[in-house]
């Protein structure tokens, strides 16, 4: 006897005819039968229903079962029951797969039935579906999410204001797994479970996987083993912007008909590690960060030039007003970076900012080197690689790690200058950008130029605030400037007329240490 063979619903209560057309071309020369699965929707059932009582009557070997694995609803007091989603693609591939092996039709039905016991879904949306022919059937404002909506257009059961990615799944699988509610799927500790997260129709990749991540990292914390992760594009409603969330608990059985070969094209394998039966999420991998101690080789550490206890606690002052100055700049530098680049630039150096304040420590005892200046170059060279992060961070790095070479040796005002032109050639050296191409090379050149030249003519402080006044300038130059250079380069030059990010974020921190030299 052949198996079973597995049909169904494809479209939303489709004629009774054309599903009666379906079952007999695919009964005729199977006397092991048909199963039709429906999802669990009024006009499917009456349909698909018919359709399975006509072929019935006709000789044909057939059974339906009925899919409605939705946990959005609080209560059991429905007549129309839990809506089938996106667990049938879960069913089709089981009950699929026990076909492929043989099973009688009677055995893939109670199997399947059973199945649909011990998964649940939930969907979350930032936008309805659109309907063909008609207006959405409800709307959402653009700071809300609806939770527990169906894939045909209906709202959920509860509208939220926009949250976080972590925020939002743990609202999705909390409801999910809530046991006051009648529909919620039991997980357990330890219990193995396959997780679907599911492109609603309007979902990026990049969204999906963010998803995905936070959904393993919900269930792993409750102790609950996913076994098997499944993510993409399976059931649809046209270009809703949202996911659903289908969790499976498993057994020995069910793992082996997921994990059974087929062509479907849609149907994606879960990524697993060569011989590893099961997904297992790795151990953080711990980075060892270096402190300000250790960012340098400590062979010739003890041979750089230190500072009086005065003009240490002048740096320490100046790395202060320099990181508070930026912070209070962040939204400025942001709003300027809009028009070239992420609309970050001010975010970044906060990062950066906030990060040398932690580690600044009080001025009585500084945890930051602020008495030799090539090791706090090189400390704060460390920080903007490892937490500013992006072009600027491994700009900033460059800069101050080759800039504290010279101040090995010496900390004289020319010490300085030449510090600041060694840092700007390790810049034009890997970035690949030169003075005048619009970006934060432009104020330091012209801030080095300039301070070279004064130095022949006044002490070290009056000069470093004429080449302050001089980067500032530059920088607002820029704002003429053609960008030959990073994302500006990518911009239509007629909008770029505001001055570069970078190049103001660099005028602020020189402002902010000739206030102090001052």
């Amino acid at each position: 006897m052949l198996s079973a063979a597995v049909a169904g619903s494809v479209f939303t209560s489709p004629p009774p005819a054309s599903i009666l057309a379906a079952i007999r071309a695919i009964g005729q020369g199977n006397p092991g039968g048909v199963l039709v699965v429906v999802k669990n929707y009024t006009g499917d059932r009456l349909n698909f229903g018919l359709s399975v009582e006509r072929a019935k009557a006709e000789g044909i070997k057939v059974d339906m079962v009925i899919i409605g694995e939705d946990c959005a609803l609080a209560s059991i007091d429905k007549t129309a029951g839990r809506r089938g989603l996106c667990g049938t693609v879960l069913i089709h591939k089981i009950a699929g797969a026990l076909a492929e092996k043989g099973y009688s039709l009677d055995k893939i039905s109670n199997i399947v039935r059973n199945v649909t016991t011990k998964m649940g879904t939930m969907g979350l949306s930032l936008t309805p579906c659109s309907v063909p022919g008609s207006g959405p059937s409800f709307h959402l404002g653009t700071d809300e999410m609806e939770l527990g909506l169906g894939i045909h257009g209906e709202a959920g059961v509860k509208r939220m204001k926009l949250l976080s990615a972590k925020e939002a799944i743990k609202e999705v699988l909390d409801h999910l797994t809530n046991p006051q509610t009648e529909t919620h799927l039991l997980l357990e500790k330890g219990d193995s479970v396959a997780v679907m997260i599911n492109n609603l129709g309007g979902t990026s990749v990049l969204e999906l996987n963010i998803v995905a991540k936070e959904v393993i990292a919900y269930l792993e914390a409750k102790g609950v083993l996913v076994d098997r992760a499944y993510c993409g594009t399976y059931m649809t409603s046209l270009e809703m912007a949202g996911i659903s969330i289908t969790v499976l608990r498993l057994d020995t059985t069910l793992k082996d008909c997921l994990d059974s070969l087929t062509n479907a094209p849609a149907w994606k394998q879960p990524l697993l590690t060569p011989n590893q039966k099961d997904r297992r999420t790795p151990d953080v991998m711990k980075v060892k960060t270096s402190s300000a101690a250790n960012v340098m080789s400590s062979a010739h550490i003890e041979n750089f030039i230190s500072l009086p206890q005065e003009t240490a606690d002048l740096v320490y002052d100046i790395v202060q007003n320099v990181s508070e100055a930026l912070l209070a700049a962040e939204q400025h530098l942001n709003s300027l970076d809009t028009q070239a680049g992420d609309g970050d630039c001010g975010s970044t150096l906060a990062r950066g900012a906030r990060a040398i304040l932690d580690q600044l420590g009080p001025k009585e005892k500084p945890s930051l080197p602020v008495g030799c200046p090539a090791l706090l170059a090189a400390a704060l060279a460390n920080i903007a690689e490892n937490v500013m992060g992006g072009s600027s961070g491994a700009l900033y790095s460059l800069f101050l790690t080759a800039a504290s070479s010279p101040l090995q040796t010496g900390t004289e005002a020319k010490d300085w200058c030449v510090a600041l032109q060694t840092g700007i050639q390790a810049m034009m050296k890997y970035g690949g950008a030169e003075p005048g191409q619009r970006t934060m090379l432009d104020p330091l050149h012209a801030a080095a130029t300039n301070f070279s030249a004064q130095l022949t003519q006044t002490n070290g402080i009056s000069a470093f605030a004429s080449a302050a006044q001089a980067a500032e300038t530059a920088a607002q130059n820029t704002a003429q400037m053609k960008a030959q250079a990073g994302r500006a380069s990518y911009v239509n030059s007629d909008i770029l007329n505001q001055p570069d990010a970078g190049a103001v974020a660099v005028t602020i921190w020189m402002k902010a240490i000739a206030a102090k030299l001052l």
